[in-house]
């Protein structure tokens, strides 16, 4: 059990691991704790936006939409590798999930197969949304997949987490499929490769 970092150690510990980082807003009060505790935090969570564009899917993740209000993530993870920081607290983007899933991710065990939607998660990870259109075919530069592997490994190394803490949407949540485009076991191993 983790109590989730400050707003100023997030950004730390980010800057720490090499992360370019962009302030966006007010994201240090930019939250839902309003719906709910924010913690204890478990895990890190990696999504696709399907988007295209820097600067609107930054905006789009950092006010939501009618459907489902912003932030919508912690950090925006755009092409070019940088980290834009949108939120700070409780973020709409894990939604209900597995509790086997979370039972693994909590005992960095390998995961079981998410076949229930029966516990909420947006208390419970750190959420990074990665710019891309989530087809398959849109490209990950390398800029952004370093991105991914460095902000996850800040947040496990600050925590005291391996790589098994980090999981993607389509680990946690039926139906989801992001991200797609790499498998969570090659980034899991990338961030694995750079906590040792």
């Amino acid at each position: 059990m983790a109590s989730p970092m400050s707003a100023d150690r997030f950004l730390d510990v980010l800057r720490t691991e090499g992360v370019t980082v962009v302030e966006v807003g007010d994201w240090r009060h930019h939250n839902r704790d309003h719906k709910g505790p924010w913690g204890p935090v478990h895990g890190v969570m990696l999504h696709h936006t399907v988007t295209r564009g820097s600067e609107h899917t930054v905006e789009l993740c950092r006010q939501g939409h009618a459907n489902l209000p912003g932030p919508l993530c912690h950090g925006v993870i755009t092409k070019d590798g940088t980290v834009h920081l949108v939120g700070h607290g409780r973020a709409n983007h894990a939604g209900m999930g597995d509790d086997e899933v979370l039972r693994a991710v909590i005992a960095e065990k390998a995961l079981p197969r998410e076949n229930e939607a029966n516990t909420g998660g947006n208390r419970h990870f750190y959420g990074f949304e990665c710019e891309n259109l989530g087809d398959g075919e849109d490209p990950w530069p390398n800029a952004q997949l370093e991105a991914i592997e460095r902000a996850a490994a800040a947040i496990c190394r600050h925590h005291g987490w391996t790589e098994r803490s980090v999981i993607g949407h389509k680990e946690w949540q039926p139906g989801k499929v992001d991200p797609r485009g790499f498998t969570m076991e090659s980034m899991r191993e990338r961030i694995r490769a750079r906590l040792k």
